[in-house]
């Protein structure tokens, strides 16, 4: 049986080569009858996380965190079991009802996850320890010492709830699916809040996944500066919006871990892009401010 559905999200058209990743869970267009060229359209829907969702959760976190040691089975499992937080973005079962193989179940099944989870709360959790230690010496390492000395005081501070925000998707999802995943995802915060539960946060880290080009190639220089400055593509484009309204913020190259054949990998020509990870530190107060922005900055 599948989870209750929490929310629908809009129609989305997925065009052939908006995804060309060498990833082993994508399939063969040549066996399904695919000549390119075409439309897929295909109806997403929120769904509360269930135990089936485990290993399309896993693998999505694993995307993010690539190979940072973090407990990702545990860490699964955390947002699995908070049943009143956070949203798996499915196919619609009215489209599954289409699908001669509807009764196949796999780790494309999940197509998506937003939720966020109590870091302060939930730190003697061996998964959140290594969280809260990768989240320390990462500022060490590349923050500078303000923002280094802001992240040590906030994950000290047990009087200051903090909630790791997770939006992690398949890249060939079109950002307009965040709007109605967000705002549910704000409702229920709230709604846990005034149950007393443990989710009434001062802060959110976000960890955005983003690429840039090399800057020397590019004309395109800073106003005060007069240096090259690098593209830079947000893997979800909604987090720009998280990214311009984020109080501190430090950033790192993954470039040496590797995550080609991770769920939605960039193309072969998006070669030249540098993957990094950029850590934003945002006050809870900015969260519906950030989502109206977002509504209007992807419709």
């Amino acid at each position: 049986m599948s989870a209750p559905t929490k929310k629908i999200a809009r129609h989305e058209d997925m065009e052939n080569g908006d995804d060309s990743s060498d990833s082993e869970y994508d399939s063969d267009p040549a066996e399904e009858g695919y000549t390119g060229g075409e439309e897929i359209q295909v109806t997403f829907e929120g769904r509360i996380p269930s135990d089936p969702d485990f290993h399309g959760i896993k693998q999505l976190l694993k995307q993010l965190f690539l190979k940072a040691h973090i407990n990702l089975s545990e860490l699964t499992e955390i947002l699995i079991g908070q049943s009143n937080i956070g949203s798996v973005v499915k196919q619609s079962t009215a489209d599954e009802d289409m699908d001669d193989e509807d009764d196949e179940s796999d780790v494309n099944d999940v197509f998506g996850i937003t939720t966020v989870v109590n870091i302060t709360n939930k730190k003697h959790v061996e998964c959140v320890q290594q969280l809260r230690q990768l989240l320390t010496e990462l500022a060490e390492e590349h923050a500078d010492d303000r923002i280094k000395a802001f992240v040590q005081k906030l994950l000290s501070n047990d009087s200051q709830n903090v909630g790791l925000l997770i939006n992690e998707r398949f890249v060939n999802i079109p950002p307009q699916i965040s709007v109605p995943l967000l705002q549910g995802l704000s409702k229920e915060i709230q709604s846990a809040k005034d149950k007393k539960l443990a989710y009434d946060f001062q802060y959110y880290i976000l960890i955005s996944k983003l690429y840039k080009s090399d800057p020397t190639s590019k004309k395109k220089k800073n106003k005060k500066t007069g240096q090259p400055e690098p593209d830079i593509l947000f893997s979800n484009a909604e987090e720009e919006v998280f990214d311009e309204e984020a109080d501190l913020k430090f950033e790192f190259s993954v470039k040496n871990d590797s995550d080609s054949g991770m769920v939605g990998g960039w193309m072969e020509d998006d070669a030249t892009m540098t993957p990094y990870r950029r850590v934003l530190i945002i006050s809870a107060g900015k969260m519906d401010t950030i989502i109206t922005k977002i509504n209007a900055f992807v419709n």
